[in-house]
């Protein structure tokens, strides 16, 4: 009698646990980046915090790194690298950009007067990005250097491609 009594106490408490609501933790404040490293001298991390949307799994995240630069009529590009690190611990990657140098043109003429200010990228081989409003991406850039990012997501219906 005490097991069935231990059994069907056992079963009401598996049935209140698994009709418990899930919660998905949503923590956009500056704890997000305390577990990173906090950055060096000359270094200034950045920190892109998403918020939630309805369909995470279908948008991607394009980071452009670059600086504001007076540029003639050439194609202009920083070189350098960034390195991909892991937070120990944590499972979490974050990018360091390394060797950020130079500016890198074509080598055009130019008329007189096509000189104008442009964002100047550093071309880097990370690609796209998920999207996780969960995580925040942060990147550990030269003090010269800017983070910026836009959102893609697709719009309109998946099309067929021909079989030739």
């Amino acid at each position: 009698m005490k097991k069935l009594l231990l059994l069907a106490l056992l079963g009401v408490s598996l049935t209140a646990c698994a009709n418990t609501p899930k919660i998905k933790p949503i923590a956009q404040n500056a704890n997000d980046t305390a577990p990173f490293p906090t950055a060096q001298e000359g270094v200034t991390r950045y920190a892109i915090h998403l918020p939630a949307i309805a369909d995470e799994n279908n948008a991607k995240v394009e980071v452009i790194i670059g600086k504001e630069m007076n540029v003639d009529c050439n194609l202009h590009n920083i070189g350098g690298t960034v390195k991909q690190e892991e937070l120990k611990g944590w499972g979490y990657s974050y990018y360091v950009v390394e060797k950020a140098a130079g500016n890198i043109s074509t080598l055009m003429a130019c008329p007189e007067g096509s000189n104008k200010n442009q964002f100047v990228t550093l071309n880097h081989n990370l690609g796209l990005f998920n999207y996780n409003s969960s995580v925040p991406l942060v990147f550990y850039v030269p003090n010269d250097l800017q983070v910026k990012y836009r959102v893609w997501q697709p719009k309109d219906k998946i099309l067929e491609a021909n079989a030739e």
